[in-house]
């Protein structure tokens, strides 16, 4: 992201778009076919003319663009360093109010994170051409050189699944528009390639949020090697931060008009700026309002399984909830009753217990992103403590006179943890295509020609994707 002003400040974020939410479910599941393409370049044809529009701290002289580099790099170290300063003073977390608001962030992130790299993939085309070969180098790293353990995509979708957070289909239009642009421009890498260059160089700056959210994710005990790989990755000194600047030097054309093509890769690194970023997303969490949510997605499925000698304030539970207008009148009921008692302590709360414990008769209705939510919105303001839903009834409960609940960081529970095993190879129908396919080709070029397909934001995640990556990162460049 950009490193001057607040990144995706909702102020930025007014621009009339196309359906973002469409382009990326067609996109990332068709591929670029006929469709796709012209959907994608109808997309970018309306939202890059708005870009000159919106202020830009990048320079107006691309000679001037390794001291604005250097000058950002120092200015996010500095204000990362006053951060750290700041919490070792004892300041509360900058982000993240408890365990589910950091939850819920990953959760509203996995439409742009799903895709992580998708804008160079148009660049896998242009791989015997040299002054593409550092774009391509990230777009391959992105991918983990077909390292499963190091496969961004693959790594994301595993931290959604550790939280229950895998469904994420129903997230507003807003957080659907980074995901689409990034599609966008990896099938559209011909015609906007100017575009792709200024977004790369955008989106590779290592930003003050990521040191930020690695070190609050790290201390309410979730993983945050997705964030920490990022940081590593995009250093400024050999990492995709450089090499972004380093790209763009490397394309500015010398015989053509270097003035346009600069402006042009101006509005592609503005369009970091649309959509819900992460500091945006961060300040959109209401507990309340997720609370309601999940409750009314489950009273469409629910509002029919339920005996009817259990009355809520007169009313049955079936009766409650056959209209989903009526949830937060519920919820508010069953706090009446008793059946919720706001308060650090779930266990007070007899609700609580159906959903949790040996015993729970609705035990496997609320996943644990589910429950997370709940839990800390029966705790209130005492779940800023980062207390985990699993926390079970033979610890020390909280309350006035217990001893402080205190989060162990993941990093330190991973200490405690045996070591596992790497499972073997994985084939199946795809991979044995693949193979069976690329034994029909002439030579290594036809098969670099053909990988190059193979490792799209579609494929590259999966068992094929991943072989097919590793085999292109070794043709590509040899």
């Amino acid at each position: 992201m950009t490193t001057g002003a607040p990144a995706n400040d909702p102020v930025n974020e007014p621009l009339e778009l196309p359906s973002s939410r469409y382009l990326y479910q067609y996109a990332s599941v068709r591929g670029p076919n006929d469709r796709t393409l012209k959907l994608t370049s109808e997309y970018l044809s309306g939202v890059l003319p708005n870009m000159p529009q919106l202020p830009c701290d990048l320079p107006e002289d691309p000679d001037d663009l390794e001291a604005w580099f250097t000058a950002a790099v120092a200015q996010t170290h500095a204000r990362y360093a006053d951060y750290l300063q700041a919490r070792k003073s004892g300041a509360p977390r900058h982000y993240f109010s408890n365990r589910a608001h950091a939850m819920y962030f990953l959760r509203a992130l996995a439409p742009t994170k799903l895709v992580d790299g998708a804008w160079l993939y148009g660049l896998a085309a242009k791989w015997k051409n040299p002054i593409y070969h550092g774009l391509l180098r990230t777009y391959l790293e992105e991918l983990g050189e077909g390292d499963e353990s190091k496969n961004h995509v693959l790594l994301y979708r595993k931290l959604l699944a550790a939280h229950g957070a895998e469904q994420w289909q129903d997230l507003p239009e807003a957080f659907y528009i980074q995901g689409a642009i990034q599609l966008a421009l990896g099938f559209q890498a011909e015609q906007f390639l100017p575009e792709v260059v200024g977004f790369n160089l955008g989106y590779e700056q290592l930003p003050l949020h990521l040191l930020i959210t690695a070190y609050e994710l790290n201390e309410l005990g979730i993983d945050p090697y997705y964030f920490t790989l990022h940081v590593t990755v995009d250093n400024a000194d050999s990492g995709h931060a450089r090499r972004a600047v380093d790209a763009v030097q490397e394309v500015l054309p010398l015989l053509g008009d270097r003035a346009a093509f600069w402006q042009r890769v101006r509005n592609g690194y503005m369009l970091n700026e649309l959509g819900m970023g992460t500091v945006a997303t961060i300040r959109s969490f209401e507990i309340e309002r997720e609370v309601h949510e999940i409750f009314t997605r489950k009273s469409i499925g629910g509002h029919g399984a339920h005996s009817d000698y259990c009355k809520i304030a007169g009313r049955t539970v079936n009766d409650w909830l056959s209209a989903p207008e009526q949830v937060p009148y519920f919820l508010d009921a069953l706090k009446r009753a008793g059946w919720i008692v706001p308060g650090p302590d779930v266990q007070q709360s007899r609700f609580w217990g159906l959903l949790q414990g040996d015993k729970a008769q609705m035990f496997g209705v609320f996943n644990a992103y589910e429950l997370q939510m709940i839990h800390d919105w029966i705790r209130g303001p005492a779940s800023v403590d980062g207390m985990p839903y699993t926390w079970t009834q033979d610890q020390p409960a909280p309350g006035p006179d217990a001893a402080p609940f205190r989060q162990p960081t993941f990093r330190a529970m991973q200490r405690q943890q045996p070591a596992v095993g790497v499972q073997g190879d994985v084939v199946d129908a795809d991979t044995q295509t693949l193979t069976e396919h690329l034994a029909t080709l002439p030579g290594k070029e036809a098969m670099t020609h053909y990988l190059a397909s193979v490792i799209s934001p579609l494929h590259h995640w999966k068992p094929a994707g991943l072989a097919a990556t590793k085999l292109f990162s070794q043709y590509a460049f040899s």
